[in-house]
């Protein structure tokens, strides 16, 4: 478990790509079931129970199909179980040092320092999934970079949909 946890920090530092997760299903559905995980923890924080567990199932639901989109386009769609592994990984490590901050807002203790941590946490997040898109594609870093950002931005639309038609 430590290896693999190690795994994800290097790719999360730029230093291992998605070619190097294991092609498991096993561990798909185990990181699919961490990051469940801690994404709870992270909205929990601010929303309701059942909007908290629609917000993490839609979420998953978009990192499945997207990456799945993008790598059917890209004609690589046989590494969709590494390449789904790396971002849920990538993803749940991220996350996971948001969780203080995060926490932090929700008591309503939010400062200028909090919200840059958060906005450099976002931009580390896109620049980890353009890194395991470049390597997914085998195209440029530049390529990758673009991908996760439209991947990303297309995420967030639909996301930030759901939730004004789940509040109204």
């Amino acid at each position: 478990m430590l290896e693999i946890i190690k795994l994800f920090k290097d790719i999360c530092l730029f230093k291992r790509g998605p070619q190097e997760v294991p092609h498991s299903l096993v561990l798909l559905w185990m990181l699919l079931a961490v990051n469940a995980a801690v994404s709870f923890l992270a909205l929990y924080l601010s929303a309701g129970f059942l909007q908290t567990l629609l917000q993490i199932v839609v979420s998953l639901l978009l990192l499945m199909a997207g990456s799945y989109v993008i790598l059917a386009i890209g004609g690589k769609l046989g590494r969709f179980c590494q390449t789904a592994s790396a971002l849920l990984g990538a993803d749940t490590f991220i996350s996971f040092f948001a969780l203080p901050a995060l926490a932090t807002l929700a008591a309503g203790r939010g400062s200028v320092i909090v919200y840059f941590y958060l906005l450099a946490l976002m931009i580390w997040h896109w620049a980890v999934a353009g890194h395991i898109f470049r390597h997914a594609l085998d195209k440029s870093l530049f390529v990758g970079l673009a991908v996760a950002f439209l991947y990303i931005a297309a995420a967030y639309q639909i996301m930030a949909m759901l939730l004004s038609h789940m509040q109204n």
